[in-house]
Parts: structure tokens; sequence; C-alpha cells
């Protein structure tokens, strides 16, 4: 995996032309879930996929898994959330970047970019619309993941759509 600034990775799927020949898949990473969401075929919108159980233990097979959806779903880059306002060294500052250095180490992921977009507020907007739903709390945590994604992977599309109009 290799990091792009974000726009450097917006002018890289342009050059490449997969801009409009592949999707991109936000990623919210935390201390037991990573949520995950993709956008449509046209790079306009994203939509929840899925969250994966997150352990030490089972870093290959996550690294599989995201391997696998990058065949399937024809990705062409991920976009991580990341605590911009925070200092770097905050507690999910360093969660993100040892998974994203554990990912690595698979060598799972090779060629697959990769560039951050600021969560900030993402999972807190999320837990405050789904609070009156009184969820079961694992049901309602799977689900704010899922849609913490979105909202990281959507500020990520908005931004490139915005630079390429």
């Amino acid at each position: 995996m290799r990091y792009l600034k974000p726009s450097n990775l917006f002018h890289e799927l342009l050059k490449s032309n997969a801009l409009a020949s592949s999707r991109i898949l936000g990623l919210d990473v935390g201390d037991k879930y990573v949520g995950l969401a993709v956008s449509d075929t046209t790079n306009k919108v994203a939509s929840p996929l899925a969250v994966l159980l997150r352990k030490k233990t089972n870093i290959d097979l996550m690294a599989k898994d995201l391997q696998g959806l990058v065949s399937e779903l024809n990705l062409g880059a991920f976009v991580f959330g990341y605590p911009f306002d925070r200092q770097k060294t905050s507690r999910d500052a360093v969660h993100v970047k040892l998974f994203i250095d554990d990912l690595c180490r698979t060598g799972e992921l090779r060629g697959v970019n990769y560039t951050f977009r600021d969560e900030c507020f993402t999972s807190k907007n999320v837990e405050f619309l789904l609070q009156d739903l009184k969820l079961h709390p694992t049901q309602s945590k799977t689900m704010s993941d899922k849609f913490a994604a979105v909202g990281i992977l959507q500020g990520f599309l908005d931004f490139v759509n915005r630079k390429h109009a």
C-alpha cells in the first residue's frame, strides 16, 4: 500500500483513468470494528458496505478480505478516516496508523493507493442520528461504524468531484 495526499491520489486516479473505471473504499478504523463504505460506479455517492471485526490475530484475514473487495468491486483506492483536529499522537490516530502498518506487512494489498480524510465527528453525528432508534448496543455500534465510513468517503468524493468540475 502506498500513501498519497488527497489531491495527489485524485490526480493519480485521473491520470490512470481509474476515477471513471473504479470505485473507492472508505474505512472508519476503530478499536474493535472497521466500518466500510464503497462509492458507486460514478464515484459520486458513498454507501455503507460492511463492518469487519478488528483483532490483532485476524489482520491477515482482514487483508485477504480487503484484497477480495479490491477485485470484486474494482476498487482503485482506499480513504481512511483520520482525526486531523487532534495531535498526531492521539490514541485514535495511532490506531489508524498501526492498522495500516499491519495491513502493509501482510503484503496482500500491494499496489493499492490510500489517503486520509478528516473523520472528526463522523461517528458522533451518526450516533446522534441513531439514538432514537433504540437499537441493541452491538447493532448500533456496527451501524455507526458503517455510516461513519460513509461520511468519510462522501467527504472525499465531494472534494474530488469539486476539483474535477
